[in-house]
């Protein structure tokens, strides 16, 4: 009996044990893991700015809508796209924009709803108030697939608001300078790339035969890439190429005074336009442009260098004899002189005026033929 009564004691005492021991176990098991959280979340809680600096790669992934901006200084990659243009080699080439146009647009709502219409094509008249009423007859002759940008050399830019097609042209005012001075400056071929046809005219044109949309036409139809509206004959006329041939639409040689012309193929008895009214085709101007001398502001001499420009020249350089105008002689730039002993503005600086013309023309050859000679040496036929 006793020896059963220890034995039961000592059962339930090793019961006891095991059941007290499992409980600390649990215990401190539960305090060990509730520690363990707390440092691993306060551990993962200050490691996450590291994660960010040193892994910014997993951060992109996770939020497509930043750029790399976002990264700071050590997330963005060094870009270097040599085909890019000048000066923007270090840019992704999707944000490049190379060219720009002449579109106004407006100050609110979304950029895609600015334009109710993209004009084609852009005429340029370099400009006095003294001309208004012509100028106002020309800009009638031209619809709204043109853009209008006057060149003022008078600076009299407000007193153009009466008319209605003012206030959606473009005015650019420097007093004082010639048409290709302003074509130089501000008709950058990129500038004007939108534009399929460049018209550069004087304010001294009469338009009373001339419809812009026809006269477009006949330029496409026999590929002029630079052309000039017939002249009518008994006005201003200085070479025989740009007189007005009545019976037909568009002529692209003629004959010329004898000995006039070395080469039926070249200027003046052909490829040959004058510079009070020439129309470039885009690709023509882009190379134009860049033979525009910057001191040389009257553009004399640009005429017989136009044909480098198109090849062949005899083909693609022509005057459109349908839709022809009338030069009226009026002296551009006339009301910027001073009059001196009676004489009218024009009158006191016409001499100069004309012997800079002639100079220039002059120097330009000059140029033109040094630039020649300079290639040909330079490819070992000098």
């Amino acid at each position: 009996m006793g020896t059963v009564n220890r034995s039961g004691v000592r059962k339930t005492n090793d019961s006891a044990r095991v059941i007290f021991y499992t409980s600390v176990g649990l215990l401190f098991g539960f305090f060990i893991g509730v520690s363990l959280q707390a440092a691993f979340l306060t551990k993962v809680r200050f490691s996450l700015p590291s994660f960010d600096v040193y892994f910014p790669d997993m951060r992109r992934t996770t939020n497509t809508n930043k750029s790399l901006e976002d990264e700071g200084s050590e997330g963005v990659p060094k870009i270097y796209v040599p085909t890019n243009p000048s000066g923007a080699e270090t840019l992704p080439p999707g944000i490049v924009v190379p060219q720009t146009d002449l579109y106004m647009r407006r100050l609110w709502g979304e950029p895609s709803e600015d334009l109710k219409i993209k004009p084609k094509y852009l005429v340029t008249f370099t400009v006095g108030i003294n001309q208004k009423k012509n100028i106002d007859a020309a800009v009638k002759k031209f619809s709204e697939d043109f853009t209008i940008l006057l060149f003022h050399y008078d600076g009299r830019t407000s007193e153009w608001d009466e008319f209605e097609w003012s206030k959606r042209a473009i005015h650019v005012s420097a007093k004082r300078q010639a048409k290709w001075w302003y074509a130089k400056r501000f008709l950058h071929p990129d500038v004007v790339s939108a534009y399929d046809y460049i018209f550069i005219w004087d304010e001294d044109l009469g338009v009373e035969h001339f419809n812009a949309e026809k006269y477009i036409e006949l330029v496409k139809k026999y590929g002029l890439e630079i052309s000039q509206p017939g002249l009518e004959p008994n006005n201003g006329l200085t070479w025989e190429m740009t007189k007005r041939r009545g019976d037909r639409e568009v002529h692209k040689d003629t004959e010329e005074k004898p000995g006039w012309c070395s080469d039926p193929h070249l200027p003046p008895c052909a490829a040959f336009v004058e510079i009070m009214a020439p129309v470039f085709s885009r690709e023509a101007w882009r190379c134009v442009w860049h033979m525009i001398q910057n001191d040389l502001v009257h553009g004399w001499g640009l005429d017989f260098a136009l044909r480098r420009c198109v090849e062949p020249a005899h083909e693609k350089i022509g005057v459109v004899d349908s839709q022809w105008i009338v030069h009226q002689v009026i002296p551009s730039l006339g009301s910027q002189g001073e009059s001196e002993n009676g004489k009218s503005p024009w009158e006191s600086v016409r001499d100069m005026v004309r012997s800079r013309c002639k100079n220039e023309w002059a120097e330009f050859q000059s140029r033109i033929l040094g630039a020649d000679k300079a290639y040909l040496a330079k490819r070992g036929r000098g």
